[in-house]
Formats: structure tokens, sequence, C-alpha cells
């Protein structure tokens, strides 16, 4: 069952007299069951549409839609898939007590796979979930494979219900459906020889699989450490070597790496990243791999727009992952603005210094690190640390921590989003009065996929 949470001002569906509350019902005579039938169904120029207005009313549409016109109708959030797998390395599971409810859910759901590139195991598909994903084309989707073998997939995933991943994924791939892949790093389980067989089999499927990410496994303070620790220095060269030669093989063969390992996995190897090229589409960016390659052409392609901020102080606020790797971004940043930029490596106070990554820095983390320091101009934050409704993590609302820093603050994803010279110049840059500007583009929730 869906619903309509609102509608746009002159568009179609205003013009149908869809309003929020509405809840639809079949398009042709399908039965709706999620915005995957909404989108689908309605991308027709002509289809028939039965709706429940709130009054209790029933009506049909026969709507005959102008080409490119959008319906303008926002759906009320779906219910989300949950998690049936109950990981000792589960990043949910590994969350304090106190945070607000939805930050608990554990969700393991193909259409956020497909639409958002969250990771997902696929060990809760029905037949009629295998048959939508073969429909409607849901492709490429991002997997959380870890482990080839049944018997050791079972073990991390703690579901000796899971399928078998290769055979579920040659299926998929018969029908042109392809994927992203994840192996979660877990010394001692995973990799070794069981990451070379797991790499085998996923090449030996062809080019369905588009990329694979190797990916040290992340805890918090909270996490079952008894059951499960992160790599340290040699096992994390030891993987890197193993993706070394899948990715030499690969552009032999292919003409790209396919296999990469994460930024995270570099850094604890102590060994230096590849260059940007190496990345090609960065696809598997927001799982952390080629995410300060990112950044870098990133700012390099907005040299020409970046505002004039010599003589500015600005202070870039992330986690302890990215300290030692942002001079290279910073040297960049300074060239192409004249400002002076200071990294702030933050420690997670909410999750433990094991957590390092900055989008799940808590508000009082930034607060702690800036609310004393007048000597700054601006501050960058990251993006992912926030959700929809401009929260931390730790409930803290993005204007409210404005209120109480002495500089004004931007939320940025690649720092050029931030600093370009819209309303930035020197003789107005903005920058003398707290406020939360606008970089915000719906960023999603830093929870999302990472482990499951």
């Amino acid at each position: 069952m869906i619903r309509v949470q609102s509608v746009a001002p002159r568009s179609l569906g205003a013009e149908l007299g869809l309003v929020p509350g509405t809840q639809l019902l079949t398009v042709n005579g399908r039965k709706l069951e999620d915005f995957l039938d909404w989108e689908f169904l309605t991308a027709e120029d002509e289809f028939l549409l039965r709706a429940q207005l709130p009054t209790g009313e029933e009506v049909e549409y026969d709507i005959e839609r102008p080409e490119g016109l959008p319906m303008g109708v926002r759906l009320e959030p779906p219910r989300i898939r949950r998690c049936a797998n109950h990981c000792d390395f589960c990043f949910v599971d590994g969350n304090p007590e106190g945070l607000r409810e939805a930050l608990y859910i554990r969700d393991d759901d193909y259409r956020l796979s497909f639409r958002y590139g969250n990771f997902a195991t696929l060990t809760n598909l029905k037949p009629w979930d295998e048959a939508r994903i073969v429909e409607y084309r849901l492709s490429p989707l991002y997997v959380s494979v870890h482990a080839s073998d049944p018997v050791i997939r079972r073990w991390l995933l703690r579901n000796p219900e899971a399928p078998a991943i290769i055979p579920q994924l040659r299926g998929f791939a018969a029908q042109g459906i392809q994927f992203h892949a994840q192996v979660v790093l877990v010394p001692g389980v995973n990799d070794g020889a069981e990451l070379g067989r797991t790499l085998t089999d996923l090449w030996g499927l062809g080019e369905p699989i588009l990329s694979v990410s190797v990916v040290p496994v992340a805890l918090t303070e909270y996490s079952k450490h008894q059951l499960v620790r992160q790599p340290i220095r040699e096992e994390c060269r030891a993987a890197l070597a193993v993706v070394s030669d899948f990715a030499t093989r690969a552009v032999a063969e292919r003409g790209y790496p396919w296999c990469f390992g994460a930024d995270e996995l570099y850094l604890r190897a102590d060994e230096p990243l590849p260059p940007a090229e190496w990345y090609g589409d960065f696809e598997q960016r927001e799982n952390g791999v080629g995410a300060v390659r990112y950044l870098q052409t990133r700012i390099a392609a907005a040299q020409d727009r970046l505002a004039d901020l010599r003589g500015k102080r600005i202070a870039i606020a992330t986690g302890t992952a990215m300290g030692p790797l942002m001079p290279q971004v910073v040297a960049d940043l300074e060239r192409a603005t004249g400002a002076t930029f200071e990294v702030l490596a933050l420690e997670n106070p909410l999750f433990g210094s094991a957590v390092t990554s900055a989008g799940l820095l808590p508000g009082a983390a930034f607060l702690a690190a800036l609310g004393d320091r007048r000597d700054v101009d601006l501050a960058l934050l990251p993006a992912e640390a926030v959700n929809d409704d401009l929260r931390f993590l730790d409930d803290l609302e993005a204007h409210g921590l404005a209120a109480r820093l002495p500089m004004p603050i931007r939320f940025s994803y690649d720092f050029a989003d931030a600093l370009e010279d819209c309303g930035l110049r020197n003789a107005d840059c903005g920058l003398e009065r707290p406020a939360v500007e606008s970089a915000i583009r719906n960023p999603q929730s830093a929870m999302r996929g990472g482990e499951e």
C-alpha cells in the first residue's frame, strides 16, 4: 500500500486532484505495492490509475501524459525490508543506547540497493522479488558477498538459511542483471585463501560483476569484540596483495582494474593510494573506494569556479581515517582559493576511536572541536553526517549547532560544492554570520550499507 505524501504545485498530479493522504491502488489494473511499481508502471504516456482519496472516495483517472511531464507526486517513505542476518560485525548492532529509533533499523532491501547503492545480501528474496528484479531491470545492484563459500558466508551472516551466492548471482546475470560486489574483510575468516577463492568465483561470473571492493571490517566500541576483530597492518597488506593480483589480471584481460581496495585498507596497510585514473568512474566511492582521489578530481574540475578566499582561514572537520590523507587534498584547495585550510581529524565520542568515518561523527564532536575557534572564518562539515532533517546521529540539529559556533558552517560532499564563487567573493563572502548554508543535497543516512 502506498500513499501520497505531497504533490508539487502545477504538476499533473495536482491537476488530477491528488492530495496528501491519497492511497494509490492500481495502474492498468495492477496493484501498487511500493515506489518501484509506481515509478515503473507510470512511466508510460498513457495509463489508467485507480486511487482512493482521503475522503474514502475511489476515483479512476484515464491519464494521457505529455512526454517528459512528471506526475509531481512524492510518496510516503516505504516500509524498509529488514535484515534477517545476525552478523557479528553488524554496525547497527554496534550502536550505543539512546539514539533515535530509525538508527536501529537493519535494512537489507534490494530496492534501496538499486535506488541508492545500499549494499544488500539478497538473503531475504522471495520468488516474487526475484521476478521483479528481472522485470523492472533493477541493475546494477550492490551486493554484500563477503565469501563465495556457502558455509563461510552463512557463518559470517549468522544465517543458516542464506542461499549460495554464486548460483544466485549467476541466475540473475543470465537475465541481464549486473552487480557491484563487496567483501567486508574479517581476519581469520574470509581473508587469505578464502579471499582469493571469493574473487576467483566472482571473476568467473564474467562481465555482469562490474566491480568488487574489499573493505576492512569496521567495529564500534559497542560491537562484539569477543567474536570479531579488525585486521592489523600485515593482514591488510596481504589482502591488498591479493587485490593487486586480480586487478592486474583484470587490466590485462578487461581493460580496467575490476577489484579495488577501500581507502581504509590502504591506510591500515600503510600503503599509498593508487592514482585517480585507477578508479575509473568511482562507482564504489560511497563505500570508501577512491574517496580521496574523487575529492581531488572534483576540486580540479571546479578550479575555475572556486571563490577567491585569500586571507581566510577555513577548517575542514573530518574523521580520523581521512586525517592522514587530507594534506594532498588541502594543497589543491589552497592553490585554487588562496585560503589557508586546517584539517581537524576528529575522534568519534559516540562510537569510539575505532570508528573513523567522517559521516558517522556526532554533532557533539563538531561542537567540541569548533566551539572556541574564533580564529576560523568558516568550517566545512561532511554532508553525510546529517540526515534529511539536518540532524546528526546524536540528534543535535544543524541549525542548533550553528547557533553555538563562532563561525559559519557549510556542509559539503567534495569541498568544491561549498566553495564555489557564487556569493563567496571576498567583498561579500558570507563568512561573517553564523549560519547553515545550503550545500546539502538530500544526503542519505550515513548508516547505510557498509557492513551488512
